[in-house]
């Protein structure tokens, strides 16, 4: 059974739809590294498009009703928009769920030190990933730091072209004899991703001056780190106890391959679902039932704490919203949730000829084909799986084949080759339907990773025709 590849199908214009559409994907992964920029970015674009604070309508005492469209933000990591539909929201509502966090490195609360007149930053990685991947290339820092006067300073290092890069180093391939004959998770080990940010005695006049010649000064390199972070942040070295700043691979996203088929970037998982989810709810309109977009925090490391899945926040909104429709009940809470329908937008494991002895072909997801469900995702036995009914899944082909969306469907490798998780457990345990679906990725969770234009466009397609008809 072999699902057609959907660049076949473009006419001269969905060519340029789908390539449109990818270019503004492309400069929202460039530039959303973080949730919170992530977060940020959604709510620009959400107000752009009519939507409205939450708080705002319940501090006015404002009723809302059909039509109307409303955001919340929690801890400015996670992000929630709904759009009322006419029939009243115990009927259940149409959600689209994905989450915002990507592996990554976090500087640790006391990070900075000096050794042989090198200054570094500790880290502490974020999700999982192959750490011999994150040494030898460039990285950007951002982030936020906060004050105890209650102030944020924002702060990116390494985007703009002006701007200095920072970096990992690696061991040189001539000394590395030992080092080569280790495996693979130990190559380079947690405590080892040190990030170099500095070389450079403090010299100079103010604080630099010392009794003793500025070569021979204490941690003169650190000195001259701080003092440029203070002139140019306002910040002290206490100051990282109250900061969240992450390392990241600089630069954009690029174009990938000499067709330009693909985009390589920093986050495709699971921005690259995000982002279609996000504009399929800002661009649909009169819808039936109320369609939801939940991004989220935290699913990198088990969707726990208060900006992931797993907290309170989807629930609590849902329970404000019905209020500020006048039709608020326990009970019919828990009815609206049951009656909901979700796609839980996470990526898949796109094949890859290089690696095709852990993938079993049948059930593999490919470049091209179009939006992946994953009727089950879990490991080996599929553990820690949701596992969408049949039913479902017959109502989403419908769905999907009447608006003309490529899809495929597909399992994370071969049965006993590992597997993984998403975000779809936590909103069937509400009791509503849910299946996970969304975009096949090459290298998922390495530095950059490799996503198709045309599974991107027909994911965007797919997600604006399940908000309307599911």
């Amino acid at each position: 059974m072999e699902r057609k590849n959907a660049w076949k199908k473009y006419s001269k214009s969905e060519f340029e739809q789908v390539f449109e559409f990818s270019e503004k994907y492309r400069r929202f992964i460039s530039d959303c590294k973080t949730e919170r920029e992530c977060v940020d970015e959604a709510v620009a674009m959400a107000s752009r498009a009519g939507y409205k604070p939450l708080n705002n309508i319940i501090a006015a005492g404002e009723k809302l009703k059909a039509g109307d469209k409303v955001y919340a933000v929690n801890m400015n990591k996670a992000v929630i928009l709904f759009q009322i539909g006419k029939k009243p929201l115990e009927e259940g509502m149409n959600i689209l769920g994905a989450h915002i966090d990507s592996p990554r490195l976090d500087i640790k609360q006391n990070p900075l030190y000096e050794d042989s007149e090198l200054v570094l930053l500790d880290t502490h990685y974020y999700g999982g990933i192959k750490k011999y991947q994150w040494v030898a290339m460039p990285m950007a820092i951002h982030g936020v730091v906060a004050l105890k006067d209650g102030s944020i300073v924002n702060i990116v290092i390494g985007e703009d072209i002006a701007d200095p890069v920072v970096g990992i180093s690696d061991l040189l391939i001539h000394l590395a004899s030992a080092q080569m004959d280790k495996k693979g998770s130990k190559v380079v080990e947690g405590e080892d991703l040190n990030v170099l940010v500095g070389s450079m005695p403090c010299v100079g006049d103010g604080e630099c001056e010392s009794d003793e010649k500025p070569d021979d000064e204490k941690d003169s390199v650190k000195k001259n780190i701080l003092n440029i972070l203070k002139e140019k942040y306002g910040i002290e070295e206490e100051d990282f106890l109250s900061a969240e700043l992450e390392i990241v691979p600089a630069g954009p996203a690029r174009d990938y391959g000499i067709d330009r088929s693909m985009i390589m970037g920093y986050g495709h998982d699971d921005r690259v679902c995000a982002y279609p989810s996000l504009e399929a709810l800002l661009q649909v309109e009169g819808l039936e039932r109320t369609g939801v977009c939940i991004l989220v925090d935290k699913e990198e490391i088990g969707s726990v704490g208060a900006t992931g899945m797993q907290s309170r926040f989807f629930e609590n909104m849902a329970a404000e919203i019905m209020n500020c429709t006048g039709d608020y009940s326990e009970l019919k809470l828990r009815r609206a949730l049951a009656n909901s329908n979700m796609l839980s937008s996470d990526v898949s494991a796109a094949f890859d000829p290089n690696y095709a002895n852990v993938s079993e072909k049948k059930n593999s997801a490919f470049f091209g084909h179009g939006m992946v469900f994953n009727k089950y995702t879990g490991a080996r036995g599929k553990s820690g799986s949701n596992d969408a009914s049949a039913e479902y899944m017959g109502r989403l082909r419908k769905i999907m084949d009447e608006a003309d969306v490529s899809f495929q469907t597909s399992e994370l490798g071969k049965v006993d080759a590992g597997g993984g998780g998403t975000i779809a457990y936590i909103l069937a345990n509400l009791d509503m339907n849910v299946i996970d679906s969304g975009i096949a990725v090459q290298n998922m969770h390495a530095p950059y990773e490799v996503i198709s234009k045309a599974d991107l466009y027909e994911t965007f397609k797919g997600y604006k025709a399940f908000l309307l008809h599911a």
